[in-house]
């Protein structure tokens, strides 16, 4: 077959410009028009805060669920909260990611403790890590405590124990954090703000 170089560019052109089309959506068949479900039409909005840093930026999340007993809802969606004074509705990269971190096999969502000398961690009820904790600051607390200072005035401090708030809580949650730690003697102070 012979075929001049102008006829070469029409039928390939021709063939370029009819696989464009298929590809597109453009094919001889008939088309069904449909829309399509918006994702968060049927889900609940909860306003959270980011637990990341101390910025606290505003969470919108979207769960799904139909809220009957014993079906656990699913969040399906993160984004910032647009009416939120801190970030106005935007995120940094850890804050966008923040559904990833929800859904992780590998987020710690119970209470874990490593006996001493073992290498294994065993998950323990809330009720227990609450009386281990509390335990354990009792103890430290009776042998370290320092109720006067070498010219004996009255300091009261418990000076081997600090306490980290968090930047996520609010102020008055903060404020009562402060008021406990003070009360038992804690000078080691500090709020996940400044970190």
């Amino acid at each position: 077959m012979d075929i001049s170089r102008r006829q070469f560019f029409r039928v390939s052109g021709a063939g370029l410009v009819g696989s464009s089309l298929v590809a597109m959506g453009f094919s001889p068949t008939q088309a069904l028009a449909e829309t399509r479900n918006f994702k968060l039409a049927r889900t609940t909005e909860t306003r959270s805060t980011c637990p990341y840093c101390s910025v606290s930026c505003g969470l919108v999340m979207y769960t799904l669920g139909d809220k009957a007993k014993n079906v656990q809802s699913s969040i399906i969606h993160v984004e910032g909260d647009p009416d939120h004074p801190v970030n106005r509705g935007t995120l940094c990269p850890k804050g966008a990611g923040v559904l990833d971190m929800i859904h992780s096999p590998n987020r710690v969502k119970y209470p874990q403790v490593r006996e001493a000398g073992s290498a294994e961690w065993k998950r323990i009820s809330w009720d227990e890590a609450l009386t281990r904790v509390a335990r354990h600051m009792k103890a430290d607390r009776d042998a370290n405590f320092i109720k006067a200072n070498d010219k004996g005035v009255t300091v009261n401090r418990w000076n081997t124990t600090g306490f980290l708030m968090s930047s996520a809580a609010s102020n008055e949650s903060g404020y009562l954090s402060v008021k406990v730690a003070r009360g038992l003697g804690m000078v080691a102070l500090d709020t996940q703000a400044r970190i």
